[in-house]
């Protein structure tokens, strides 16, 4: 692909989406994500969700989109610190995501949270995904986050 193709393809100004991107209020994209999304069973520094796979969150390839499957790593992953009892979920220092297989429109899903370490100032969970009928592992995530936040403002 040439240099000016490139740009094309990472900018996407005007266009068709423009007008209704736009349009979408602001911090957006966690509703956007978790809508749909089930909690089957919570316990302390664990959570079981599961999810049926919505055409808002494919790639063009017609499965779930990696950074969908990266913000429920966040968002599922920040939950699960919550059940230890930590007042906050403080920032990311680190999030990785390995993918190992598709979903597709329609298919469940199971999302499994856990925390890995709770301490004062860091926490670590894993966050896998899984074909909810097969239970075949889709991703695995980790999180690394620091609780210890001050404002020096």
């Amino acid at each position: 692909m040439d240099l000016e193709s490139v740009k094309r393809f990472v900018e996407k100004g005007g266009g068709d989406y423009e007008s209704t991107v736009d349009s979408m209020t602001e911090k957006f994209i966690e509703p956007m994500v978790m809508q749909g999304l089930k909690i089957d069973h919570i316990e302390p520094g664990r959570i079981l969700c599961s999810l049926i796979v919505p055409p808002r969150l494919l790639n063009c390839g017609n499965s779930l989109h990696g950074g969908a499957t990266a913000a429920l790593v966040d968002i599922v992953g920040s939950a699960v610190i919550y059940t230890m009892g930590a007042p906050t979920t403080g920032v990311s220092v680190e999030i990785n995501v390995s993918y190992l297989d598709a979903a597709y429109a329609g298919e469940e899903i199971e999302i499994e949270s856990k925390a890995l370490r709770v301490g004062k100032a860091f926490a670590v969970v894993s966050v896998e995904f899984r074909k909810k009928e097969t239970g075949k592992i889709i991703a695995q995530g980790r999180h690394t986050k620091y609780l210890a936040i001050s404002s020096k403002m």
